[in-house]
């Protein structure tokens, strides 16, 4: 019996799609898949598309603080701190049910938040979007708890603001490189989640 695919009801429908609880054609698949359809990370078909995902290349011009050198070694030497917002951030996209543009624009307002702290000012900026809103509150929240952590383990403060907005960089740098451009996309996300797995629980150190 040939069963019409649920989104367009003109083509046949060949394969199961979660996201829509219904059976839909391979063109829909591709185009609609985390454009209009929110599909579950372990849905098979997007799992094969990452794959063979072509992410379009990212050119210096369209990379943001580029002022603020973020190598190598910086990440070498701050690997604690970039783990520990590494989670966090995946964690409050988890919670926030968040896509990979909510992330981004979360970034770049706790960058900018940190960026007038270098400049003796303090004036945080808040995302109009409620889910980049709540996921810039998670990260100030984890970065005030890390340095909680580390007062009552060191006896001193020894969290820098330069060091937590390098961090923050590298992290909308790689946010850049794993966006896949589609609206509801979450190929970053999933690299969080792959990348930087729940830790264990252990003492803090940088």
């Amino acid at each position: 019996m040939n069963v019409p695919c649920k989104i367009c009801s003109k083509r046949r429908a060949k394969r199961y799609c979660p996201g829509v609880s219904g059976d839909i054609c391979a063109v829909c698949c591709g185009t609609e898949r985390e454009n209009s359809i929110d599909c579950p990370l372990d849905c098979q078909h997007l799992i094969a598309a990452r794959q063979h995902e072509q992410l379009a290349p990212l050119s210096p011009a369209d990379v943001p603080n580029r002022d603020i050198r973020v190598n190598e070694e910086f990440v070498r030497e701050h690997e604690h701190l970039v783990v520990w917002l590494s989670r966090a951030l995946g964690l409050a996209m988890e919670e926030a049910r968040a896509v990979d543009f909510d992330a981004r624009e979360a970034l770049a307002a706790i960058i900018r938040t940190y960026r007038t702290r270098e400049s003796g000012l303090i004036y945080e900026t808040r995302p109009a979007n409620p889910y980049a809103a709540a996921i810039q509150a998670a990260l100030q929240a984890s970065i005030d708890e890390l340095g909680k952590r580390l007062a009552e383990e060191t006896g001193m403060t020894t969290l820098r603001d330069a060091e937590i907005l390098g961090a923050l960089v590298f992290l909308e740098r790689l946010e850049l490189q794993h966006n896949n451009g589609r609206k509801r996309g979450r190929a970053f996300f999933d690299f969080l989640r792959r990348s930087f797995p729940e830790p264990q629980k252990s003492r803090v150190a940088l």
